[in-house]
């Protein structure tokens, strides 16, 4: 397979591409750049009947429920719906289906720069994360948010999904977190960029890796042993991303495995081992992640952190 040869359109350093926020009567598309949807059609569905609740149109994306391995169809074919989704204008935003692995196959044959001339809203979060980078890479905003993977036993009413629709409508956006003594404490600002650790470690090295000078860092993960977790820790910091960074949000960090051998020290203690010669402010426990409550976030959103072991603030600035 051949990257598309055409360089995609530069944007300034300091210029934020911000989507339009929808209004009622707006398509959104739902596409699989990653993981099969196996016995995904109910999920779907319910993903579906919310969006129209919401007043939106809903298409799927042509390949969506193929199957080609682990993956929702060839790469070629969720390239295709991608790209479908991205240079269509009536489209006004891409919610993806689910996470699991397979974006980071397709992410260099993905050409952006229809999106860049009329961009527009892309959710989801895990996997997703590649595209996330991608996007704020061009320092454009996107929004890791839950996927209708995870809402099969979710009702409408659901705060995870209110919270979603009133950053897509255009709400303003802060959470008040609540204490954890384990908090760094500070007041700080600058762009929210990140998503999932390993998909951050992943890409170190790549055209998807991220730019995290004077910006605030935000990571969740699932599934991961300690020492796992450490290490890509470690190989983030050995490639710089805390060196002039801002300020560190720590999401869910989820269904830690038990090794053998213990690893000797919590989740929290061994972030703030691991930035200890930093002095920017650390905020734990940020609901967001892979477990049912999963607030939204706009990456490539500018944000004003204040953290304290009492309540904390995160305010995403309009």
């Amino acid at each position: 397979m051949t990257a598309y040869s055409q360089k995609e359109s530069k944007v300034s350093e300091n210029k934020l591409i911000q989507p339009e926020y929808l209004k009622s009567g707006d398509t959104i598309s739902i596409v699989a750049p990653s993981g099969v949807l196996n016995n995904f059609e109910n999920k779907i569905k319910l993903a579906i009947d919310i969006f129209e609740s919401w007043g939106l149109k809903v298409v799927l994306g042509d390949h969506i429920y193929n199957k080609n391995g682990h993956f929702a169809g060839t790469d070629r074919q969720r390239i295709d719906d991608f790209q479908n989704a991205l240079d269509n204008q009536s489209i006004k935003a891409i919610w993806c289906a689910r996470g699991g692995y397979g974006a980071v196959r397709i992410i260099d044959d993905v050409n952006f720069n229809n999106y860049l001339k009329k961009p527009k809203w892309i959710i989801g979060f895990s996997d997703i994360t590649v595209i996330h980078n991608k996007l704020n890479n061009l320092n454009s905003e996107s929004i890791h948010a839950i996927m209708p993977s995870g809402i099969e036993s979710l009702e409408p009413s659901n705060e995870s999904l209110i919270k979603l629709k009133s950053v897509l409508f255009g709400e303003s956006l802060s959470y008040s977190i609540s204490s954890n003594k384990d908090n760094k404490t500070g007041t700080s600002e600058g762009v929210l960029v990140g998503g999932n650790l390993t998909l951050l470690q992943t890409l170190i090295g790549s055209n998807t890796e991220l730019k995290t000078d004077n910006k605030i860092l935000f990571i969740e993960e699932v599934g991961e042993y300690a020492y796992h977790i450490d290490r890509m820790l470690y190989s983030l910091k050995r490639a710089g991303y805390f060196e002039n960074c801002n300020g560190l949000i720590v999401g869910q960090i989820s269904d830690i495995k038990e090794n053998t051998t213990d690893f000797g020290m919590s989740i929290n203690k061994l972030i703030l081992d691991l930035l200890k010669e930093y002095d920017f402010p650390v905020l734990f426990d940020f609901p967001a992640g892979h477990e049912k409550v999963n607030y939204p976030i706009i990456l490539g959103r500018n944000i004003k952190l204040k953290v304290n072991q009492s309540a904390s603030k995160v305010v995403f600035i309009n």
